[in-house]
């Protein structure tokens, strides 16, 4: 049986495949909603009756079979693509597989040039180097055991805090100053929040006192309420005083980029691992997969040249709080 995906085609099948997922959206909406029958029929499938061996595209001198298109399909993840897209998709691997009949006519992957044969070869390694992980994807397995360690060992993903904060801005801050507010020094900013914190804790309401005085102006008009948030959606700082102050507790001034904030954690909360169990199962697989690819790249030595690359840059990126949650 002839091969149907010869490497340069088969190196086309990237672009194919993302003409294909786009091809739903080409297709015109219908000007009025189809009006239901009185006695509907389900149609057979028009493959129902096509052998696998059947030819159902013929490209110049090439035959592709039904096997061969349905693998072909699948390379892209659309073997349950409905029949109009099916027939868009076929329509696209011609388009493409006539040009690379011309191109062997022309014997381009002989005496091509240096770029088109480094194209070709980088579109190669791309399919062998996706096809591991795909095979590593599916050789991934877990147990009951599995679950029940990932979550011993992370459950600090499972929990969650409902806080307020109060922000007291100071020069260099990520947050903008006000029109007509005079820029603190970071001296300054924790005077004034130390001295925030001494009102609350002799008895002033935090809601009010963070409407008056905080400059998160996303959360400020609702008494400071940041919500809900996990570990890891807040800046470090903010995190790990968020997770350890005693809820009811108004913290100490914690510096962050954004200033000096006076935090209060209304309510903590953890899931159990039978509530974590189903969101555990359908993360597992691809982190495990992902891990082992990991392994793959930890174990081969990569070095660059830095007189040709330059110095490595700084890796380290910006720093944003949370969109405030929405008021309930």
């Amino acid at each position: 049986m002839k091969v149907l995906m010869k490497s340069p085609a088969f190196a086309l099948v990237l672009a194919l495949s993302g003409l294909a997922a786009v091809a739903p959206a080409q297709q015109p909406a219908p000007e009025h909603p189809p009006q239901p029958a009185l006695a509907p029929v389900t149609a057979p499938a028009p493959e129902a009756n096509v052998s696998p061996d059947s030819v159902v595209i013929t490209i110049g001198a090439q035959n592709v079979t039904r096997a061969q298109f349905e693998l072909l399909l699948a390379a892209i993840g659309n073997s349950t693509a409905p029949a109009a897209q099916k027939r868009r998709i076929a329509e696209q691997y011609a388009e493409l597989e006539t040009l690379v009949q011309e191109a062997h006519k022309r014997k381009l992957d002989e005496a091509g040039s240096p770029e088109l044969k480094a194209f070709i070869a980088l579109q190669k390694d791309s399919a062998m180097a996706q096809g591991l992980q795909k095979q590593i994807a599916e050789d991934t397995h877990f147990s009951e055991l599995d679950i029940r360690s990932y979550y011993d060992t992370h459950k600090n993903e499972f929990e969650e805090a409902k806080a307020s904060h109060i922000l007291i801005r100071f020069k260099g801050s990520k947050v903008p100053l006000k029109p007509g507010e005079k820029d603190l020094t970071p001296e300054e900013a924790l005077a004034k929040a130390q001295d925030l914190r001494k009102q609350i804790v002799a008895g002033a309401d935090f809601a009010a006192i963070a409407k008056a005085e905080s400059e998160d102006t996303g959360t400020a008009p609702k008494g400071g309420d940041l919500g809900e948030f996990r570990h890891g959606q807040m800046v470090p700082q903010f995190d790990q005083a968020a997770f350890s102050l005693p809820v009811g507790e108004v913290s100490e001034p914690i510096r962050t980029a954004f200033g000096y904030h006076l935090i209060k954690v209304t309510e903590r909360t953890s899931e159990t691992f039978d509530q974590a169990k189903p969101q555990i199962e359908k993360e597992l697989k691809p982190k495990m997969a992902k891990d082992a690819v990991d392994q793959i790249r930890a174990h081969t030595a990569v070095t660059l040249n830095d007189a040709y690359f330059g110095a490595v840059p700084n890796a380290s990126g910006p720093q944003t709080l949370p969109a405030p949650a929405p008021a309930k």
